[in-house]
């Protein structure tokens, strides 16, 4: 069985992936690397893709990664050592 991964990811205001530096603000850091800042994020799952609409702030993105990720635990079977 492949190791499945639950991650959270920032995104851009059009809910492309970003990977700059950005302040606390969410603003980036260098004006003229054409990031327009992080507007959301986003759960993405290995095995599932993107979970649910993206949140707000990440606090709030966190219950949502950790109950998908209780949700594939919830459906391995089990196995005597």
């Amino acid at each position: 069985m492949a190791r499945i991964s639950v991650r959270i990811a920032p995104l851009h205001l059009d809910r492309t992936q970003c990977t700059h530096a950005v302040r606390p603000s969410g603003k980036p850091r260098d004006p003229d690397s054409g990031c327009t800042g992080r507007g959301s994020y986003a759960v993405l799952c290995s095995d599932c893709g993107q979970v649910g609409e993206p949140h707000q702030l990440r606090a709030l993105a966190e219950p949502a990664q950790s109950a998908h990720r209780d949700g594939h635990k919830a459906t391995l079977p089990y196995t005597a050592r």
